[in-house]
């Protein structure tokens, strides 16, 4: 029988009480949630977890998606069972994390991820035991550094982020524990944190960019208490780790919902913790750095919207490349370096600075890179530059690349971009006849260059 919680948190020395949670149970006809609609493999997790003696629920997201008449992408799993218990009954199974220790369940391409109950970190006064710090740890600010203190499916409930994922679909009965008033918060279209804003924001930070990310993929309004501690807290984003960044700045603009993304994290002033250079040149919406990054995200959302495939690449590519041309300006204004030079320089400082926020794999910066640099050789076209191009491996990404910015800047850009698309297109003859025109239009020189003759060798005397 599950109790109504009153436990309260305590996190160091910042102690506060949660939200009452008040748990309702619903049966099947009251949450319309079927098997068919859950991965095969997470009802295997289920069944052996719960078999070898274990609870085990399906948790979160996919909970709360299937509720909404939503395809989850990924389903989770929470049980009693620790890591290690998990592992000795899969042998597919893999321990992940240090900071979250968590079970990763491999069924070919697809991961059911299974976590431990969490449960309260106690205050350093409350518990000095030799092991505790290794288990859960916390900085002076309140951000959860490492969080592997175990507990009960109440702690846990109370532990989660916003009150429409604290539901709990338990397969040997088919209910759903919602906690936290999940259900009626997706009726009243309400997204809202569970606990005190600011203590939870403050346990981690990235919790903001998932009231965005949520927000916006689910057509949701940030309740006021969550949406205006947002705006006092978005700079300790600056403390998280810069490789976990990277996945979350994927998921909120890679969710199909970019463009809705976008203008939350604007509202909220949350690029500027994660793009410190590009956000200053994204104060006016009328800008052209603004609309080229709108351009891109329309684009995005189309794509994943149906069914195409998009590289995390080209969106980092977008993200930075204003911030290239402006660095790549003011060098050749002070230091009087070529364009070439300095658009070189300019692309690894931009590159560099920010890994320091946002730590970017080579297998995808080495594609921005490839991205940027034929912007610079798209225009050149004579002889077989242009037939070469097009044989390039990352052509067509900086082909797209190039559309967005002659959509937005128009000119010798729009025009640059309009030739590529016909000459695409074009026949055999068609791209001969296209090449000479282009010769004569731009004034180039259409002789062949003259065989240099072979210096005579020295007569002897």
């Amino acid at each position: 029988m599950i109790k109504k919680v009153k436990n309260a948190f305590s996190s160091n020395d910042n102690d506060y009480h949660s939200e009452l949670l008040d748990p309702k149970v619903l049966t099947r006809g009251e949450h319309g949630i079927s098997r068919e609609g859950i991965s095969d493999n997470a009802l295997k997790v289920l069944y052996r977890l719960n078999g070898a003696g274990f609870d085990a629920y399906l948790v979160g997201g996919c909970v709360r998606d299937l509720m909404m008449g939503l395809h989850p992408k990924d389903f989770d799993v929470v049980t009693n069972a620790t890591p290690d218990e998990v592992k000795g009954l899969f042998k597919n199974c893999r321990l992940i994390g240090r900071r979250f220790r968590l079970a990763h369940i491999v069924f070919g391409r697809e991961i059911i991820e299974v976590a431990t109950f969490r449960g309260h970190h106690q205050s350093n006064q409350d518990d000095k035991s030799k092991g505790a710090s290794e288990l859960g740890k916390q900085s002076q600010e309140g951000q959860i550094l490492r969080d592997n203190v175990f507990g009960s499916i109440e702690e846990d409930a109370e532990r989660r982020d916003f009150t429409v994922n604290a539901m709990y679909y338990r397969v040997t009965d088919f209910t759903v524990t919602d906690f936290a008033n999940g259900m009626q918060a997706i009726k009243d279209k309400r997204l809202e944190l569970i606990g005190d804003p600011e203590t939870r924001y403050r346990e981690d930070p990235v919790r903001m960019l998932r009231a965005a990310r949520f927000a916006a993929k689910l057509d949701l309004q940030i309740s006021p208490s969550s949406s205006e501690a947002i705006h006092h807290h978005g700079a300790l984003l600056n403390n998280i780790p810069p490789a976990r960044l990277f996945e979350e700045v994927i998921k909120l603009f890679a969710s199909g919902q970019g463009l809705k993304t976008f203008a939350l994290m604007q509202e909220y002033e949350l690029m500027q913790p994660l793009f410190p250079q590009l956000s200053p040149l994204l104060k006016d919406d009328r800008s052209k750095e603004y609309q080229f990054i709108e351009k891109m995200l329309i684009n995005t959302d189309n794509r994943i919207n149906t069914g195409l495939r998009v590289t995390p690449a080209f969106m980092y590519a977008a993200f930075l490349w204003y911030p290239i041309e402006e660095h790549c300006q003011k060098l050749m204004d002070e230091a009087g370096l070529n364009h070439f030079d300095a658009f070189n320089i300019a692309m690894n400082d931009v590159l560099h600075r920010q890994i320091q926020r946002i730590m970017i794999p080579k297998r995808f910066s080495a594609v921005m890179r490839d991205i940027w640099q034929l912007q610079l050789r798209l225009p050149k076209r004579f002889g077989r530059r242009a037939y070469q191009m097009l044989e390039h491996p990352k052509f067509r990404a900086a082909y797209d690349f190039l559309l967005i910015r002659g959509a937005v800047e128009g000119g010798k850009v729009l025009e640059l971009a309009d030739w590529w698309t016909e000459f695409q297109e074009a026949s055999v003859d068609q791209r001969k006849n296209m090449l000479v025109k282009l010769r004569e239009t731009e004034g180039g020189n259409t002789r062949r260059p003259r065989k240099r003759r072979k210096p005579k060798k020295p007569t002897s005397s």
